[in-house]
């Protein structure tokens, strides 16, 4: 976790996670966090209220039935909403976990769930989501579904989703928070967040060891 002396400004940075480089929403809700005083740098916020899993059954790449909390039950797994069309943080924070990824061994590998959810369901069919998702790693999964679903599952996690628009060039952009939250596998619980924005792929390759047991990093 990056280093936090005051409380006001661990809520402070946590409070600016639900802006994203694909656009930005005045809808926020910033979670308790644990204020340390560690002198090594991390990007890691320890949430001291966790987050329940959200309660999301959507469609998957492959046209399937996806229960969220029944079928990542008991393993460790980070959660995104984005969309596939997202011209840069999307692209690169789904990369950057990839990446990470492979540095692990590959007991760890098959363990660790990384879930996208569309924020643009229109567009990200289940085929063309799972050919993006396939470029970034064939073991990610997307999930799509209707709109509303999927907004009320990311307000569950205080991230806000907009529906997507035009901007005034006629471009579809889709609004939509940046955090990467981390859910244990112990609890089941989502306890750690990272913004998407600035966490680097080493960033993660030190922490996942730790989150895929269910530690704090």
């Amino acid at each position: 976790m990056r280093k936090k002396t005051l409380l006001a400004a661990a809520l402070l940075t946590a409070a600016t996670l639900t802006l994203s480089a694909c656009g930005s929403s005045d809808e926020s809700s910033a979670p308790t966090v644990k204020v340390e005083s560690e002198t090594d740098q991390k990007v890691a916020t320890v949430l001291d209220s966790p987050y329940t899993k959200p309660d999301l059954v959507l469609t998957d790449t492959k046209g399937e039935k996806f229960d969220l909390r029944a079928a990542t039950k008991g393993k460790p797994t980070l959660i995104y909403f984005g969309y596939t069309n997202c011209p840069d943080v999307c692209p690169l924070t789904m990369g950057n976990i990839a990446q990470a990824k492979k540095s692990l061994p590959k007991a760890d590998q098959d363990k660790l769930q990384v879930v996208f959810v569309t924020t643009d369901p229109e567009r990200d069919t289940p085929e063309s989501l799972g050919k993006w998702l396939k470029a970034q790693d064939p073991e990610f999964i997307g999930l799509t579904g209707d709109f509303s679903t999927i907004q009320a599952g990311a307000r569950q996690l205080a991230i806000a989703i907009d529906a997507p628009s035009k901007d005034k060039n006629g471009k579809v952009v889709s609004v939509h928070g940046k955090q990467v939250i981390a859910f244990s596998p112990k609890t089941d619980a989502g306890y750690v967040l990272y913004d998407g924005d600035s966490t680097t792929i080493d960033d993660y390759a030190k922490d996942l060891p730790r989150l895929i047991k269910g530690e704090n990093p």
